[in-house]
């Protein structure tokens, strides 16, 4: 089972996308949150998988509980890394920038369908990048305009070999582990491998701010194809 934490502060909406998820066999809410500070209180008692996580809450926002997860290093049972999905009400505005430069492996708005949320949530476990497909391009753009202090440097770049190079850049156009393999004609196995490579070498934590990097540093433009959704 997948295991959910969902952080929000109406309780309406709390309870609807725990009624959604809780419908899928394979996906359980083990704890809900009306806070940041409470969803960081409820995700080092039950360490899920997967915490959905509003964008804007009092007190401790979603941005800073989830800077705290990627601090803190916070895993789930299984040890691998807590991963932090954004919920919005908003397509695209600074907050959303910040969570996904936060550690965020994606975000989704609030009126997602249902198949949607579930299908992030089993992507995001899996490794994948989640962004919502009305705004990717946005998204990428607005990435590559606002260069921070904390992009990869020319020499983390450098480090790079020529086929984590062309891993990070399909990626970044917006396929998955499984279109990436396919087009590299290698497995979905060594395309992890490259990534979790790439990743450390370039100092990030989640697949999202990899991509973000690619279009940072220009290693793709993004006049470039439109990228599909990574998923």
């Amino acid at each position: 089972m997948i295991r959910v934490v969902i952080a929000d502060d109406q309780p309406l909406v709390r309870a609807g996308i725990t009624m959604l998820v809780n419908a899928e066999k394979d996906i359980d809410v083990v704890a809900e949150a009306n806070d940041g500070e409470d969803a960081l209180a409820q995700i080092r008692a039950h360490r899920p998988d997967v915490v959905l996580m509003d964008v804007r809450m009092p007190g401790v926002d979603g941005v800073a509980a989830t800077r705290a997860v990627t601090d803190e290093g916070l895993t789930a049972q299984n040890g691998e890394p807590v991963r932090v999905i954004i919920l919005t009400t908003f397509h695209l505005d600074d907050y959303v920038h910040a969570a996904l430069r936060a550690g965020a492996s994606g975000f989704l708005l609030k009126d997602a369908a249902p198949t949607e949320i579930a299908t992030a949530i089993r992507a995001v476990v899996a490794g994948e990048a989640w962004l919502d497909p009305a705004v990717t391009r946005r998204l990428i753009d607005d990435f590559a305009a606002r260069p921070e202090q904390d992009i990869p440097t020319p020499a983390e770049m450098a480090q790079l070999t020529r086929r984590e190079r062309e891993v990070l850049t399909h990626l970044a156009r917006g396929l998955s582990n499984a279109e990436v393999a396919e087009q590299l004609f290698i497995s979905e196995a060594t395309v992890k491998t490259h990534l979790a490579r790439v990743m450390a070498k370039l100092n990030v934590r989640e697949k999202a701010q990899a991509v973000a990097a690619a279009y940072q540093t220009g290693l793709v433009q993004p006049s470039g194809p439109r990228p599909r959704p990574s998923h």
